[in-house]
């Protein structure tokens, strides 16, 4: 059995970044597919990070695709890849392959809200927290 600690907090030792990453449980995985997103979902929504999910429309910001916009056609928390849809790679022999992401190289533009527990806890934007008075009545 492969060995994971789920006290485990962090270290910068590269071998045990790898280490906690590849033993990583799936649910735990499924935190680290996590992407930006796009400055009106950031101002709407008050988070700044979220999961990537099939449906999802995206920008790619690095590579050779880079600038371009898709729809999540999977996601692979074994492997920790996404695909697109049609971005796509020719073999020599002809053949179309579909090309995998990393999370962190994509930005999220429009969220599939098909579950409304998606963005669980809504935090106050911060115009809101100094509007308060100290009766904790709103201006």
């Amino acid at each position: 059995m492969k060995e994971y600690s789920a006290s485990w907090n962090s270290s910068r030792s590269k071998r045990k970044q790898r280490k906690f990453r590849f033993n990583a449980p799936l649910h735990t995985r499924h935190k680290l597919m996590s992407s930006q997103v796009s400055k009106e979902i950031e101002k709407k929504e008050s988070i700044k990070t979220i999961p990537v999910r099939k449906g999802d429309e995206v920008r790619i910001m690095i590579g050779k695709f880079r600038g371009q916009i898709g729809k999540v056609k999977s996601v692979d928390t074994k492997k920790l890849r996404v695909t697109i849809d049609k971005m796509q790679r020719q073999k020599k022999d002809g053949t179309k392959i579909d090309v995998y992401f990393h999370p962190s190289n994509l930005q999220i533009k429009t969220l599939v809200m098909d579950d409304k527990k998606r963005i669980k806890n809504k935090k106050e934007t911060p115009k809101e927290a100094k509007t308060e008075n100290k009766t904790g009545e709103k201006k």
